[in-house]
């Protein structure tokens, strides 16, 4: 197994595409792209600032449209490859505070759909996995915070947090040949938090 690690501001479309370009070049040709970058300020929607509303944007929904606009030619040229997009289940399920973070993750979802059905003529499939809450760098310490931590849970039927293991084997299938038929869905990975 190789592996190539660049660091890769998804904010810039040409930083985008010399990533990929860079992948190609290293690894021979591109199957599998993840769109995973992402970021969060917490704040009512009156506290929000223009500069917040773009810097989310920015890196949440336009970081998705350049790493796919960045990978078309390669994927569409060999008429073959994997789009896997991370949205959230904020996207559809309200919560205070992550209005902007939530407008960016519907995005994501309106754009796999879309894309999904615009590139299944190329047989290319795009799908999308929206988790629930996984205790991240970018969420930690809400989560030891004893009081906050059972409020998000509250909605959640499982009662915890997902596990990081339990995320990757869902990336293997949506990036492997058994997910040729699907495209365009996104699947939430949430303890049932979308359904409750």
């Amino acid at each position: 197994m190789r592996a190539l690690a660049v660091p890769t501001d998804v904010t810039r479309y040409d930083d985008v595409v010399a990533l990929v370009e860079r992948t190609v070049g290293a690894l021979g040709r591109l199957d599998v792209v993840v769109n995973n970058a992402g970021i969060a300020r917490i704040a009512s929607l009156a506290d929000a600032t223009p500069e917040d509303w773009r810097a989310i944007v920015d890196v949440n929904l336009s970081g998705v449209f350049h790493g796919c606009r960045a990978a078309a030619p390669h994927l569409l040229g060999q008429r073959a490859g994997k789009v896997i997009n991370v949205a959230s289940v904020l996207a559809i399920v309200g919560l205070p505070g992550y209005t902007l973070y939530a407008a960016t993750k519907g995005g994501v979802i309106a754009l796999t759909r879309a894309l999904g059905v615009e590139w299944a003529r190329h047989n290319v499939q795009v799908n999308a996995i929206a988790p629930g809450w996984f205790v991240t760098d970018m969420n930690e310490a809400a989560f030891t915070d004893a009081r906050i931590r059972e409020r998000l849970l509250r909605d959640v039927p499982a009662r915890r947090t997902g596990r990081p293991e339990e995320i990757g084997p869902l990336a293997v299938y949506l990036a492997s040949a058994a997910s040729d038929f699907m495209t365009g869905q996104t699947i939430f990975l949430d303890g049932g938090h979308s359904v409750a």
